[in-house]
């Protein structure tokens, strides 16, 4: 019985060529799949930003109605960040409740707080706020605007 050399034909191996041309089609794929990952990470981190907020002001209206006393969230768009007075951080009880969107999983922005005129809401011992208003975040070019009804509170995002 006779055996064929490694190096002869029949050999099953990839060329030079061939694994070139593998990698160029890697290559044009990764290309394609970037900006749609940066993409969704934005919208992903913009939404997580926007829910935190959502939940943080039911909280504050929460706090309120159960002590029976004025909560105020005041956002600070300079610092990028928002504070609800008064309650400490569930995490570190000797430090106020500080939210920084840039910081954590949001790496977001705050782009604007508008609540008649001031960037504070302040809900009354019922849970009802002292207006209505708006806040925008934005997380690359992804942007979410959380919108407080004036009559109830609630908070959506659109």
């Amino acid at each position: 019985m006779v055996r064929k050399p490694p190096c002869a034909k029949g050999n099953s191996a990839f060329t030079l060529a061939e694994a070139v041309i593998v990698m160029a089609i890697l290559a044009v794929v990764a290309l394609l799949a970037i900006p749609r990952y940066a993409s969704a990470a934005n919208r992903h981190r913009a939404s997580a930003a926007a829910h935190r907020i959502v939940a943080d002001l039911a909280a504050a209206q929460a706090r309120a109605r159960t002590q029976s006393a004025s909560q105020a969230v005041s956002f600070s768009l300079a610092a990028g960040q928002y504070q609800i007075t008064g309650m400490s951080d569930p995490d570190h009880p000797t430090q106020p409740y500080v939210v920084r969107l840039a910081d954590g999983p949001c790496a977001a922005s705050l782009v604007s707080a508008d609540f008649g005129g001031d960037a504070t809401i302040v809900f009354d011992g019922y849970g009802v706020p002292d207006s209505g208003g708006t806040i925008v975040v934005r997380a690359g070019d992804s942007i979410r605007t959380i919108t407080v009804d004036p009559n109830t509170g609630a908070a959506t995002i659109q």
